[in-house]
């Protein structure tokens, strides 16, 4: 009996952790393209509820008609009869966009400056110290003040650091989201100045490509996925950003088992829009010096994932001579269920110029606009490693949805 009871409350436990889980991860906040089905997977005995009480019928299917008029529909997530959580989803009207294939350069910085390493430094006394051991930091922390007052760069650290003389400051860092705090006593070095110990970059640059902007606004997405720390392989969570010109200087091919890379120039660059965030969809900003684009393209409706065919389609990229170019390719497959991903299709090029120039896809070209039947269908976002032909890319209206989540933030 003792261990039929054992079981009842396991198998208890499991069933509430199941529901727990499915109902965390339904958002609160929901955007869909006009015409789009709301897609929710719930559990026996919830229900995605109207304001008046009434329940959507088929929320799981494709059968219902949520998204066919646009604006903003609050909803409710019930469970046997109770509300348990508010939903609120903005049907957004299907828009024309200009796709890009421009080759352009990032800069991006930091909400505070990122710790990629930690080193024992040398006292004056010729001794090896570790100031930061107990304090708690790791590599991937933000630090984001010292004494309570704002740090946006490694010299402004530097600077608070060295005005400490030695004495223990206070350290605001973010993990996870996070704000912690924690205490370091800087060392003082043979060369008289103040260390933690700590490898710190406020900064990030790097060469993609502009997906598509939108020509009433100047909002642009571009490389469909976002761009990660070297050290910390993390997201780079950043305060600010620019976006410019770049000049392809040459083309490391592709080979099976090491991926290939455009090398690309932006010392020179002249800015042309802002970054303002950075996410796992791409990166998102506004245009404001248009002239300085090298494109001609022309408006293109979006294509809803949903209409997104296996076959043929094409690319558009800047390579030698920075000119921009369409290149077939083949849509192998499409994965439109998946909503939380930069992995919604696999495409593989089959246009003989780019596979001599470049082996397949390469770093670089992520961003790079996928084109099918006149509109556009999304981006390039990875390559397969070892077989550089092919790779991945990100449907449309998920980075069309993520642009305006940024513009509502």
């Amino acid at each position: 009996m003792k261990n039929f009871k054992k079981f009842l409350l396991i198998l208890t436990l499991l069933v509430i952790l199941v529901y727990v889980t499915n109902i965390t991860s339904i958002p609160n906040n929901l955007i869909l393209l006009q015409g789009e089905n709301l897609n929710i997977k719930t559990l026996l005995g919830l229900s995605i509820n109207y304001d008046d009480g009434k329940a959507i019928e088929a929320v799981n299917s494709e059968d219902n008609k949520i998204g066919e008029k646009t604006g903003k529909i609050d909803l409710s997530l019930n469970f046997a009869g109770f509300n348990i959580k508010d939903l609120t989803v903005n049907v957004i009207p299907n828009t024309v966009v200009i796709p890009g294939g421009e080759a352009i350069g990032l800069r991006l910085y930091t909400s505070g400056v990122l710790v990629i390493g930690m080193s024992e430094i040398q006292g004056e006394d010729n001794n090896n110290y570790m100031p930061y051991k107990d304090s708690g930091i790791k590599e991937g922390d933000m630090i984001t003040k010292i004494d309570d007052e704002t740090i946006t760069c490694t010299s402004d650290l530097v600077t608070k650091v060295n005005e400490s003389n030695g004495n223990s400051v206070k350290i605001t860092y973010v993990r996870d989201g996070n704000n912690y705090n924690t205490e370091i006593i800087p060392k003082k070095t043979s060369e008289n100045d103040y260390k933690l110990g700590l490898w710190v970059r406020d900064a990030a640059s790097g060469v993609g490509t502009i997906s598509f902007y939108d020509p009433k606004t100047g909002d642009f997405g571009a490389l469909g996925h976002g761009i990660m720390d070297i050290d910390t392989e993390e997201l780079i969570n950043i305060a600010k950003g620019d976006i410019v010109t770049s000049k392809i200087i040459s083309i490391v091919k592709g080979e099976k088992g090491k991926p290939g890379e455009l090398q690309g120039s932006i010392d020179n660059g002249k800015i042309i829009g802002k970054v303002y965030k950075n996410t796992n969809f791409g990166i998102y900003g506004k245009l404001d010096n248009l002239n300085n684009l090298n494109s001609n393209n022309k408006e293109m409706e979006v294509m809803p994932r949903n209409e997104v065919k296996e076959g043929k389609a094409s690319i558009l990229c800047t390579l030698d001579n920075n000119i921009q170019e369409e290149y077939e390719i083949e849509i192998e497959k499409t994965y439109p269920s998946t909503q939380r991903s930069n992995k919604n299709m696999i495409i593989k090029v089959t246009d003989e110029r780019l596979l001599e120039k470049t082996g397949g896809i390469v770093q670089g070209m992520s961003g790079s606009p996928i084109i099918q039947d006149g509109k556009f269908v999304g981006a390039v976002t990875h390559v397969m490693v070892n077989t550089p032909e092919k790779g991945y890319g990100i449907f449309a209206d998920t980075m069309l949805k993520q642009m305006k989540e940024v513009e509502e933030n």
